[in-house]
């Protein structure tokens, strides 16, 4: 699968999300990388060995522990291309599936849903 067809199965999987939870979120930037970097996994608890194992990942300050006066430079969600293509094979659908999965479960830390939560919610 191309840069560009990964990336509209991202912004679909945006485009997808409830308008309530799209509203709420502010100073937000959104990536696509093709591997996550070592800094990447070293940020997830991981190491080199499992870069095929991070989908995504949400750098930032989750909105359920900023406080009133919070100030800072755009959180970021990073989408990691390659590991999701490995996770879902061929099959484009499970691409797309895996894609959506992944966006939605790194805005769920932007609201602060822990991976527990998440594993819980079958995210």
């Amino acid at each position: 699968m191309d840069e560009k067809t990964f990336g509209e199965l991202v912004a679909d999987a945006v485009d997808s999300l409830p308008e309530e939870f799209l509203e709420r979120m502010e100073n937000v930037e959104l990536f696509i990388e093709t591997w996550p970097s070592h800094d990447d996994l070293e940020e997830a608890g991981l190491t080199s060995r499992d870069k095929r194992s991070l989908l995504g990942l949400y750098h930032g300050v989750p909105l359920t522990q900023r406080g009133a006066f919070y100030s800072a430079l755009p959180d970021r969600i990073t989408i990691f291309q390659r590991p999701i293509e490995l996770a879902a094979g061929e099959d484009e659908e499970k691409i797309r599936r895996e894609v959506r999965q992944t966006v939605i479960h790194e805005i769920a830390h932007y609201y602060g849903i822990s991976d527990e939560r998440l594993d819980e919610l079958g995210y």
